[in-house]
């Protein structure tokens, strides 16, 4: 899985963000690749970033470093993907870099460059207006696959923010363990009516008068 630190898909021209390749298996051996508008699969080190391990730091970030991030192994295998965008202008929508799951809240910032960083703001979904809040936050709770779309702000007097995709996906299947739990009470539900009247039959049986 890979990680970004700090959490956001945008960011200011010069702010510091780090990546990482999060996985369980150690020997793997993670590279951060990327594609940005001028180059294809290249990885961290190679011209940019600078690389610890599996992770990759980026102290100066440019609008040339806005691209698509992710994590592949010796083997081929490959994570997740980050978008990444470095802007110029004065206005970033912070918005999670990964899909939020179904039924989770997501609150989205409207920051500006300069502060306070909690101006009013007015939120966009798909180029249509959804929301103004007179902090710069908005909580969209309980998310559901309608609320996946494009999204941006737009701050008075300062600008708008670039575009940013929110992904929505459906929260895991119910693990194995839980799933053998839910097949035994249901087995229990059935087989036990069934036991408890076959004792009482034989119960009453045995006490029934003889001769």
């Amino acid at each position: 899985c890979l990680t970004v630190s700090p959490s956001s898909s945008q960011l200011f021209r010069g702010e510091f963000f780090s990546l990482s390749c999060e996985e369980d298996d150690s020997s793997a051996g993670w590279t951060l690749r990327r594609n940005s508008t001028r180059e294809t699969r290249t990885q961290c080190g190679a011209g940019w970033g600078r690389s610890a391990g599996s992770s990759c730091n980026i102290s100066y970030v440019l609008p040339l470093d806005s691209g698509v991030y992710w994590c592949e192994s010796r083997e081929g295998a490959t994570s997740n993907t980050i978008s990444i965008t470095v802007t110029d202008g004065s206005v970033i929508l912070q918005s999670p870099v990964l899909p939020v799951m179904e039924g989770h809240d997501v609150t989205l910032h409207c920051k500006p460059k300069t502060p306070p960083s909690n101006r009013p703001a007015a939120f966009y979904k798909d180029g249509s207006l959804i929301s103004t809040e007179p902090t710069g936050h908005m909580t969209i709770h309980h998310v559901s696959k309608s609320d996946e779309g494009l999204y941006k702000c737009h701050i008075s007097r300062h600008g708008e923010s670039p575009p940013s995709w929110i992904s929505v996906t459906a929260p895991p299947p119910a693990s194995a363990p839980l799933q053998l739990v839910f097949r035994l009470v249901c087995h229990l539900v059935v087989f036990c009516p069934y036991c408890i009247s076959t004792v009482l039959m034989v119960s009453l049986y045995r006490r029934r008068p003889t001769g």
